[in-house]
């Protein structure tokens, strides 16, 4: 016997009351985009489930795609059948010798209140044929099998395993972001984490071409690459940073030029988010990792924007940061050795807790205003999309 269904079950999305529709209406959608490869697959909507029809592709390559989709919780693969009380006995005998395992529990749901038999009922008629046709022995505490059974409306579904997934929002209710992409390991594990809470990201990258190689750019791709699993097309707004970056450490002290250098780059995201209506800007910050990410440092850097920031791993320990990079399969192109703008004019005494008065007057020293301008006018585009990942 064949599965022949996969439930999706909504998570979060259980408590948003009046829009849940709407969650469900973008995740079936976001649902239907990421299994475009597939032929002959079916999406049924429900209130409380979305179910994928698999007409006979292969449910653990549906799976794979379905579980890195924000905004399902767990899956399950369910076989669906007819109540009919001897029926459902027939069938959930059958799928429970397809199972490992020596002891087993019974779960069942009426969600279809008319059903004439009640919860306790349907185990009791389901588990006396079980242990009548096989050695298998009930342990209500930690079976080997969990057999649940629900009862709708539109007939039984019959399921043993439950797959956690993604979880968090459907791509998209949460609207669009300026991610600041450095190239390191925390910048894109901050835009998966954005992307799990529905929010889709746009990417601006500062390049410093001659210090910086080329080489560069295309990691920032290869990255994006990685990061299509969950967004099938991203925006990278590529800023030239080579002029802005030589004024800085011309007319600042060295101790000041990170902090400068960053200022910068956060008049050019504000400016970009505002073009390209984006509400928020984004970066992979972490309290305390470098100079530049001290609260006092964050304060002064802040200033020069008044569009809120969010940092998504702002109190993450770095070990927990290089966990979730490997997860999602960026952690070794991100240690490619091709140093960003960030790094080549390192400093070896900067700032740890820079002045605001001070910082404006160092600003006050350089014509900056002309040099945004001028980079923002000269911005190259690129779009990374899913269906080059897969060439």
């Amino acid at each position: 016997m064949t599965y022949d269904h996969i439930m999706v079950r909504f998570g979060e999305l259980s408590t948003k009351g009046k829009n849940k529709k709407d969650f469900i209406r973008v995740l079936a959608k976001n649902i239907k985009n990421a299994l475009s490869d597939f032929s002959n697959l079916t999406i049924e909507t429900r209130f409380d489930h979305i179910y994928v029809v698999l007409n006979g592709n292969n449910p653990d390559d549906v799976l794979d795609v379905l579980q890195d989709v924000s905004g399902i919780h767990s899956l399950s693969l369910v076989y669906k059948t007819e109540p009919d009380i001897e029926n459902l006995k027939k069938v959930c005998l059958e799928l429970i010798k397809q199972e490992e395992g020596q002891t087993f529990k019974i779960k069942a749901k009426r969600a279809d209140k008319s059903y004439p038999i009640i919860s306790e009922d349907i185990i009791r008629h389901v588990a006396g044929v079980i242990l009548s046709n096989t050695n298998l022995k009930v342990d209500v505490h930690n079976p080997d099998i969990l057999l649940s059974i629900e009862i709708r409306q539109e007939g039984a579904y019959v399921f043993c395993k439950t797959i956690p997934a993604c979880g968090g929002y459907p791509l998209g209710v949460g609207g669009k972001i300026m991610h600041m992409l450095s190239g390191g390991i925390d910048s894109p594990v901050a835009g998966y984490l954005l992307m799990r809470r529905g929010i889709k990201i746009e990417c601006i990258h500062f390049a410093s071409p001659p210090y910086t190689n080329v080489g560069v750019i295309e990691k920032l791709k290869d990255l994006l690459r990685k990061l299509n699993k969950y967004q099938p097309e991203i925006r990278l707004n590529i800023i030239p940073f080579t002029k802005l970056q030589e004024e800085i450490y011309h007319h600042c002290d060295e101790s000041y030029a990170i902090t400068i250098m960053r200022r910068m780059m956060f008049r050019l995201a504000d400016r970009l988010a505002r073009r390209r209506k984006c509400p928020a800007i984004s970066s992979g910050e972490s309290v305390g990792q470098v100079a530049s990410q001290t609260l006092e440092s964050m304060y002064t850097i802040n200033e020069v924007t008044s569009l809120p920031v969010l940092r998504p791993v702002v109190a993450m320990d770095k070990v927990d940061i290089i966990k979730l990079a490997r997860k999602i399969d960026t952690y070794d192109i991100s240690i490619r050795p091709f140093e960003d703008c960030c790094t080549i004019f390192d400093p070896k005494n900067p700032k740890t807790k820079p002045s605001l008065e001070k910082a404006k007057e160092f600003e006050q020293m350089f014509d900056f205003e002309s040099l945004i301008q001028e980079a923002l006018d000269n911005v190259e585009v690129i779009y990374i999309k899913k269906e080059d990942s897969l060439l």
